[in-house]
């Protein structure tokens, strides 16, 4: 069976179309992302404004399209926290479907820390019952995942996403002296916190970042002529960058390696989250993983095939033909 799962943030529709095996691991077959670029124009009310509707209505019908041109027989469609909070989030639906005929739906912040850690423990296989900590950076919220076998067993999520952080605490360009000091001290006070709410962690547990923000950082801050391989977030080189980073304009900052244009007004707010939870959860290396949501939503639909009809549980308002 081939499925397109179609997740639309706030940069992006980003289409991935797997093909689903009975016992086997899902196989990506395309990837592609149709530009949506909200994170700019979605101010702090969180409003999606008509603009920027349309750009995410063609966005979406443009993913369809991908999904329908690659032999998707199925469709499972979601909007993230920039959709999924926005105080006119049913007449942003709404709006999409008349218009491009694909039902969008939402899963909680903690439905998508579960499911990111299915996709990043899939990836890291760590053995049968180590223990793994799974963090994700994202837009608007921040979501930790623990547990000790494919489904996680504690989920955690706050609204520490770096696109909500900077509208809210870092809105210069470049933002003040102050600004940057005040949110790294109320990060240093939530990020332990938050973990607690986790619960312990065992000795010896595997820690992993599964975002596109730790991705940019680990590339933005690695050694020049650094080996090719898995990337790893060195807290000591992201704290040394901390000063450039805070004292760029956006556009300094999507000139760095590594840092897209997309991400580059947000990625100081995410460089001092993921410096706050290195502090507070002891990680000096934190190895970043390419699998995280969309494919733990291939897992869910692949353990559907192979007879287990409680995995699709909450994705089954997601689903329609492509």
């Amino acid at each position: 069976m081939r499925v397109a799962v179609v997740d639309v943030g706030s940069t992006s529709a980003h289409v991935d179309v797997v093909e689903l095996r009975r016992s086997k691991p899902p196989r990506q077959s395309v990837t592609v992302k149709h530009k949506v670029s909200l994170s700019r124009e979605v101010g702090p009310d969180g409003r999606i404004r008509k603009k920027s509707m349309a750009r995410l209505v063609q966005a979406v019908g443009r993913a369809a399209e991908t999904a329908a041109q690659h032999g998707a027989e199925e469709m499972v469609a979601f909007a993230t926290s920039v959709v999924r909070d926005a105080p006119n989030r049913e007449a942003v639906l709404a709006r999409v479907a008349a218009a491009s005929g694909v039902r969008l739906g939402v899963l909680s912040p903690r439905q998508e820390a579960g499911l990111t850690y299915e996709g990043a423990r899939a990836w890291r296989r760590p053995g049968r019952d180590a223990p793994l900590l799974v963090a994700d950076i994202g837009g608007g919220t921040f979501e930790l995942a623990f547990g000790t076998g494919p489904r996680a067993r504690s989920a955690v999520s706050a609204p520490l996403g770096a696109r909500r952080l900077t509208l809210a605490a870092l809105p210069g360009d470049p933002p003040g002296a102050g600004e940057v000091a005040r949110l790294r001290r109320r990060l240093a006070l939530e990020l332990p916190a938050l973990l607690e709410r986790l619960g312990p962690l065992p000795a010896g547990t595997a820690r992993v970042g599964a975002s596109r923000v730790f991705a940019q950082l680990a590339a933005t801050t690695a050694e020049a002529g650094a080996a090719a391989g898995e990337p790893v977030l060195v807290r000591e080189r992201l704290r040394a960058a901390l000063p450039e980073l805070a004292a760029m304009t956006w556009q300094e900052r999507a000139e760095r390696p590594g840092v897209s244009r997309s991400r580059a007004p947000h990625i100081l707010a995410g460089a001092l989250l993921a410096d706050a939870l290195m502090g507070a959860a002891g990680i000096e290396e934190l190895p970043v993983c390419p699998w995280g949501l969309r494919e733990g939503i291939a897992l869910r639909l692949r353990a559907g095939l192979d007879g287990d009809p409680g995995s699709v549980t909450g994705l089954d308002r997601l689903r329609q033909p492509a």
